[in-house]
């Protein structure tokens, strides 16, 4: 049985690190707000895995979090959101609790992109399984139909953020790389999203390997502005999220591990507690 509790905190979901960006610029616009971040780091990366596994462990999450309080949760995970969201929406929420609600992070990047690109070719960089799930081509082209979509898998990319090593020469090679082989399929491409919550933390080596005009859209931002919409057109909801300004954080790895990792991605320490997923 689900906690019925008047309010509680907006729980972030990720396999790993990366949605501590999301979390961030959430911190960042809606202060008043409290949340839980889950990362399942012993799981990850969700990259590569298939559908089914990544379906069940963001279930397990979603159902974990809902129990600590959370009546709205969000993934911070493309991954996640390409392979689970819709299934967890449609096949168990009606189950859970109707009145609680999942998000994802790939509609609200999806519905900022015609307001960015000025030629309607845009290419995506993400990691293997969120480009085989088509899920970010799907949403653009339900918004807007014309867009040419290229997408390019980086699988590298995560390994390095989440070991530190965004500033060797390693990491200069295989975003050169990707970049080159994203910008040979489709050389008109004005305007490219980072499709990994990790990505942003490479923003200086793409943007280095990259033409000036070429616009990237870093997910974070769109997807807080997103939530404060979301929060305002639904009063209901915004009524159930509590407002201390508080942040936990919970992770299937070591604490000490997390805790050393998070910082890279946050710039400030954070107390971390373990917590078992099944």
């Amino acid at each position: 049985m689900l906690p019925q509790n008047e309010t509680g905190p907006i729980g972030v979901f990720d396999s790993g690190y990366g949605g501590l960006t999301i979390l961030h610029e959430f911190r960042k616009q809606l202060p008043r707000y409290d949340y839980i971040y889950l990362g399942d780091n012993a799981r990850a990366p969700y990259g590569s895995r298939s559908f089914d596994v990544v379906y069940e462990f963001t279930l397990q999450a979603v159902t974990k979090l809902f129990e600590m309080g959370c009546h709205l949760v969000i993934l911070g995970c493309n991954t996640a959101s390409a392979k689970a969201l819709r299934s967890i929406q449609q096949n168990n929420l009606p189950a859970l609790d109707p009145q609680r609600r999942v998000l994802g992070v790939i509609r609200p990047t999806a519905e900022a992109i015609g307001q960015i690109t000025r030629n309607h070719h845009v290419g995506l960089l993400a990691t293997e399984g969120t480009i085989l799930s088509q899920s970010y081509d799907m949403e653009l082209h339900k918004l807007y139909p014309d867009l040419e979509v290229t997408g390019v898998a980086c699988p590298m990319w995560v390994h390095l953020v989440e070991n530190n090593q965004t500033e060797t020469p390693g990491a200069d090679y295989f975003v050169r790389l990707r970049l080159e082989q994203l910008m040979q399929a489709d050389p008109q491409i004005d305007t490219i999203i980072l499709g990994c919550t990790h990505y942003p933390l490479l923003l200086p080596l793409i943007r280095k390997h990259l033409d000036s005009r070429i616009g990237i859209v870093s997910q974070g931002d769109y997807v807080a502005k997103s939530l404060k919409v979301y929060l305002q057109k639904h009063p209901e909801m915004d009524g159930r999220c509590s407002k201390g300004g508080t942040c936990r954080y919970y992770t299937t790895e070591n604490p000490a591990k997390f805790q050393d990792n998070a910082s890279i991605f946050l710039k400030e320490p954070v107390m971390a507690r373990h917590i078992e997923l099944e």
